[in-house]
Order: structure tokens, then C-alpha cells, then sequence
């Protein structure tokens, strides 16, 4: 099987709102897939500060990179392996060097100003 060799992302839905930036505190609904199509995670409502330290490189590079995410968007991310959680295993869901695909949609976003 080959594997996904950089980031590629997607829009479905370009948002209208606030962007995403370092720092802020998003809120987003999301589904994660494997490569076989299997969920291996997904959330209604799922908050977290998204920095480098608190999430998978794919995710900070798909949300606030070059083309940051605006709320009511929705995108979908491939991630390579090296972007995602590289050569660990992680629960029983998701094996070494597996590649991650997410359908990410931006339901908020929370920065220092607000």
C-alpha cells in the first residue's frame, strides 16, 4: 500500500467566520479515518488549543497553515504518517506508520481578544 507522502487538504465548504490561528481555541466536529475506510475516531463538539504541542502536526498544519480555517468551514485532511503519529501505535485503532484521513468542520473559534 503507498503511502501519503505530504499534507493535502481539501475544502468542501469554504468558512465565512473567524479564522483559526496559534493559540486559539477552536471547536470542531470531526471524523477520523484510516486508509481501509475504518473510524477510528470522531467528536460532535471537540475543543482543544491548537498548537504545535497539542495536536498532530497534519492537524496544525491543515487548520491554521498557509490557508487557515475559517468557522463554518469544513475540510478534509490527508495526513501522512510523519504528520500524524509516526511509528507509534496508538490504542487499537490506529496502527504504526498509519496515514490519517479527517473531515474537519470549524464550528468555533476562541482567541485572547474575545
Amino acid at each position: 500500500m503507498s503511502h501519503l507522502t505530504e499534507l493535502m487538504i481539501n475544502d468542501i465548504t469554504i468558512g465565512e467566520g473567524k479564522a483559526a490561528e496559534k493559540g486559539a481555541l477552536i471547536t470542531c466536529k470531526y471524523t477520523g479515518k484510516l486508509a481501509d475506510g475504518s473510524v477510528f475516531d470522531s467528536a460532535e463538539a471537540f475543543q482543544v488549543v491548537i498548537s504545535a504541542k497539542r495536536v498532530i502536526q497534519g492537524w496544525y498544519q491543515g487548520i491554521i497553515g498557509d490557508n487557515p480555517m475559517k468557522v463554518g468551514g469544513k475540510r478534509e485532511l490527508s495526513v501522512p504518517a510523519n504528520l500524524g503519529y509516526g511509528e507509534r501505535q496508538i490504542g487499537d485503532k490506529i496502527p504504526a506508520n498509519s496515514d490519517l484521513f479527517f473531515e474537519i468542520e470549524l464550528l468555533e473559534v476562541l482567541t485572547r481578544d474575545d
